[in-house]
């Protein structure tokens, strides 16, 4: 199937949502002055974001078709077979866009190297080009990317490219009944993550980092060590599990793969939550009487690779 449009995703910068919240740039300065802030870094930000967003559309347009939609939109926006998909953006932006993708390409372009790691930004606007091209000829090298599934026992099911939140909507403890490898535990905690291979770099990996700080202050010779995971396993971490009468902290991680699931099963009347990719908008609702599988899905995201 033919490329006929390039979809360009993109989000807002800090800037304009400071203007949204305070109605004019004028006023969002002295907010963010008042409090000793460096306003200046947010029209920094903001210019050089935007300078790189209009490159790459003019650019864009001498080659295809080409619309830019905002991230707000991804949820009900539908991708087809005949779209190439461009990011430009934050690391972030790519796990956002990669799960409503539908298998289509994606070129994930970095517009601040200077400000952003861009793990998952292979492209910036001097070289992007030459991944649309490949794509449209159908001579590129992609990356394909497993993603981790939420299957309530209603139907619902929720996506993730980086990662899972299971918890309370707010900073009260979630109550649960967990289920790993034919062992059950009742718990109360902070919730659960649940990491791609993708997302270990990103939330998990601040898991970790509080894990070996707490642990080097009793144990000296302690070497941090990071997340590697298989393209076909997932990763969860019980953050901050507490003991008592009634609660267990035995299940605390563990390492999902093939046909291995992680059930978990409400015990909150009200305020469970599930959500993917830090976008607590886009939710399932957990509360008591919900199951839940966590596993492998079946969808798979096509990131274009910078030969």
């Amino acid at each position: 199937m033919n490329i006929e449009y390039a979809i360009i995703v993109k989000n807002k910068t800090r800037l304009e949502a400071l203007i949204e919240r305070f109605n004019t740039k004028a006023q969002a300065k002295f907010y963010i002055e008042s409090l000793g802030g460096n306003f200046d870094d947010y029209v920094r930000e903001h210019e050089t974001f935007h300078h790189a967003l209009v490159e790459l559309q003019t650019q864009l347009s001498k080659v295809v078709k080409n619309k830019t939609i905002e991230r707000l939109y991804l949820p009900s926006f539908l991708f087809s077979e005949k779209n190439l998909i461009i990011v430009i953006g934050q690391d972030g932006l790519v796990a956002n866009t990669a799960k409503y993708s539908k298998g289509c390409p994606i070129v994930a372009v970095n517009p601040d190297k200077e400000r952003y790691d861009g793990v998952l930004l292979p492209f910036d606007t001097s070289d992007f080009l030459v991944g649309v091209e490949q794509v449209i000829s159908k001579q590129y090298q992609s990356k394909t990317m497993r993603f981790a599934e939420a299957k309530l026992n209603d139907g619902q099911r929720l996506l993730a490219f980086n990662d899972l939140f299971i918890g309370a909507s707010s900073h009260v403890s979630a109550r649960y009944k967990i289920a790993f490898n034919k062992t059950i535990e009742e718990h109360s905690s902070s919730g659960l993550i649940v990491s791609t291979p993708a997302g270990s770099t990103g939330w998990l990996s601040s898991i970790f980092n509080m894990a070996y700080g707490v642990a080097s202050m009793f144990e000296k010779n302690l070497k941090p060590k990071k997340p590697k995971l298989k393209d076909n396993e997932l990763l969860f971490a019980v953050r901050e599990p507490f003991q008592s009468i009634r609660t267990q902290t035995g299940i605390t991680a563990g390492i999902i793969k093939g046909q291995n699931h992680l059930t978990i099963e409400s015990l909150m009347p009200t305020g469970g939550i599930i959500f993917s990719d830090g976008i607590e908008s886009d939710f399932l609702k957990f509360n008591s009487g919900a199951i839940v599988t966590i596993g492998i899905a079946a969808e798979t995201a096509n990131i274009v690779m910078n030969k």
